[in-house]
């Protein structure tokens, strides 16, 4: 009986044992579920892994960036290091006459291996990051050469990748975007070509450290076939090398990116040559207005002056401030020459003019007055056979006597209209200059062109035209 009892008794004790461990075991598959359903996998009960936590190294320990001093370059106190260059021109963005000047954009490679960078590897493939860890191991120290500004583009990160290969070679790349200068001659502008470097070159390693060369020749260098200008043609891109020496530190390794433009010159021939051969037509329609319209011809010389010396001044603005001259300038200057002479010939028209009317004017003042007195002297009697001894009257008239005396001679005519009278006297004026001899005769003819305004402005018309067209010729040919 006692034996029943504590069986009884033990078998009390073990069943809620067996109904918590019962329920211990479904919460544990039931949160285990749904955990499984929130990332996403299947209601399977097993445990997902993180694939991503597969590499136990890091990057730094895998290049064992922090065993090495990257502050010295790769085979240091050994040969020099070779660097290979290449780069594609995304964007030619602007050429300037007045700061000479261009900005380029770039994607600037580099080459070059460092052994302190090899990692093994079962399949031979590259890693590639980002301008982070360009900050930690050796990188080339390329600059450019007589830039003026110059910036690594980094929207929306540092556009910079570094790409490093198991056995040790490095493809260091960025964008850039510089400004450098360009020595240009503006002595046949704007029939002009200009040529333009870009120079890159170590800033600290001379050769005997860092040897920069052209990754391919001059397949190292490749453009956008979309890359134009406004006002200029692309004609070619090469590149070339050579050595540069500075006297305190020694030689660099320096490569060129050279690229010739040829400019535009219809643009030019509309703003600026066009207008300054209509302003010079222009100037020639005063030789067909009348010499006597005083305010027409000045007025329309002076318009001319004026418009080639605003032309002048508007093309001057966007040049720089050169100590030759141009090519537009010298077309320019020989248009607005070619137009003030035009205000001058009418100055010296007008001028002859108005000589020769006072001499007219004094001539036929002159003939008027001699008119005038042979008149008078032709209204008296004529007292020719008459005796001197006849008396005259008190009353002005004569005797009986006298007056019976002049019987046999006519009566004197009466007098002529006193215009017909000026006429014959300058008749008998030009007869008389006429039988003065050859010599006056000959002064005369010589001046004959002067004192003709008529003939100055008719030989005009044929002179300037003639004369601005034998220059075009000259100076196209010569430019062009």
């Amino acid at each position: 009986m006692p034996y029943y009892i504590k069986f009884l008794f033990l078998l009390f004790c073990l069943i809620p044992i067996g109904v918590c461990r019962k329920h211990k075991s479904r919460k544990r598959r039931w949160s285990g579920s749904v955990e499984s359903h929130k990332h996403g996998g299947l209601l399977t009960g097993k445990k997902m892994v993180d694939n991503t936590k597969s590499r136990k190294l890091k990057t730094d320990q895998l290049l064992r960036v922090d065993d090495h001093d990257f502050t010295m370059r790769p085979a240091f106190a050994g040969p020099a290091v070779p660097v290979g260059v290449d780069v594609q021109v995304e964007s030619l963005d602007s050429i300037s006459e007045v700061d000479m000047d261009f900005t380029m954009t770039l994607y600037l490679r580099h080459y070059w291996k460092d052994e302190r960078l090899s990692f093994p590897s079962t399949t031979n493939k590259s890693m590639t990051f980002d301008g982070r860890l360009v900050k930690k191991i050796w990188v080339p120290d390329v600059f450019f050469v007589h830039s003026k500004r110059s910036f690594i583009h980094d929207t929306t990160t540092e556009n910079i990748m570094l790409r490093v290969y198991p056995d040790g070679h490095v493809l260091y790349s960025l964008r850039v975007t510089v400004t450098a200068a360009c020595n240009m001659d503006f002595s046949r502008f704007p029939l002009d070509s200009q040529t333009c470097t870009l120079e890159l070159e170590s800033y600290a390693y001379t050769d005997e450290d860092l040897m920069l060369y052209w990754k391919s020749g001059d397949e190292s260098l490749s453009t956008d076939d979309r890359i134009s200008l406004s006002q200029f043609l692309i004609q070619q891109f090469h590149t070339t090398s050579r050595l540069a020496f500075y006297s305190s530190t020694g030689w660099y390794n320096r490569l060129y990116i050279n690229f010739t433009l040829r400019r535009h010159i219809f643009f030019f021939l509309l703003q600026t040559y066009f207008p300054a051969t209509l302003m010079v037509m222009l100037s020639w329609v005063s030789f067909w207005i009348d010499r006597r319209a005083v305010p027409a011809r000045v007025s329309l010389g002076i318009t001319t002056v004026l418009t080639m010396s605003t032309i002048i001044t508007g093309v001057n603005a966007s040049m720089p401030r050169v100590s030759y001259i141009k090519a537009v300038d010298i077309y320019l200057w020989v248009s607005f020459v070619f137009v003030f002479l035009s205000v001058l010939e009418y100055a010296a028209v007008n001028y002859l003019t108005t000589v020769r009317d006072g001499k007219d004017r004094k001539l036929r003042e002159k003939a008027r007055e001699q008119s005038l007195g042979l008149a008078r002297e032709q209204s008296l009697p004529c007292t020719c056979g008459m005796s001197h001894t006849g008396t005259m009257m008190g009353d002005g008239t004569y005797s009986e006597a006298d007056t019976n005396s002049l019987a046999g001679y006519t009566r004197a005519p009466a007098p002529e209209d006193p215009q017909e009278k000026q006429e014959q006297m300058v008749v008998h004026l030009t007869l008389d200059n006429e039988s003065t001899g050859t010599k006056k005769k000959a002064r005369f003819r010589s001046f004959s062109l002067m004192q003709n305004t008529h003939a100055i402005d008719t030989y005009s018309r044929m002179i300037f035209p003639g004369s601005y067209i034998i220059f075009n010729l000259i100076y196209w040919s010569v430019y062009c």
